[in-house]
């Protein structure tokens, strides 16, 4: 009984698909001009689509190494490296000194060293080179 009426519900869509069939091709002949509009619009919307994708793409951000060739020519040690990165971060010698648990007074050492090895008058500056030459962020 099932597959009875399962022919008679294949037969009845298949005379609906065709009824439709020659509706879609009076209507297409009818406005052929629209059809084609339609088909070129929407050729025209994928490769905009395609083309903006790849414009647009953003490349992957390489990590970040600090440029340990650049720290090694400069002969920065681990510490000084240490202050760098915190100078670049905006903080004051103070608040060097109590991050990394030392004195000002040490903090002031390495920054004028730092100072000589960037060649460097002044934290911007110094910060400035350094940035220029990838060893902070």
């Amino acid at each position: 009984m099932w597959l009875r009426m399962a022919g008679y519900g294949a037969f009845l869509a298949g005379g609906t698909f065709m009824l439709q069939w020659l509706d879609y091709q009076a209507a297409v002949r009818m406005r052929i001009g629209d059809v084609y509009l339609v088909l070129v619009a929407l050729l025209f919307l994928a490769l905009g689509i395609f083309v903006g994708a790849r414009a647009l793409r953003v490349p992957a951000a390489t990590p970040f190494d600090g440029n340990p060739k650049a720290i090694e020519a400069l002969k920065i040690s681990p510490r000084e490296l240490t202050v760098l990165h915190e100078l670049a971060a905006g903080k004051s010698n103070k608040q060097i000194a109590q991050a990394l648990q030392v004195s000002p007074n040490t903090v002031k050492t390495h920054v004028a060293r730092l100072f000589e090895k960037l060649e460097a008058r002044r934290r911007t500056e110094a910060i400035s080179r350094a940035r220029a030459l990838g060893i902070v962020p």
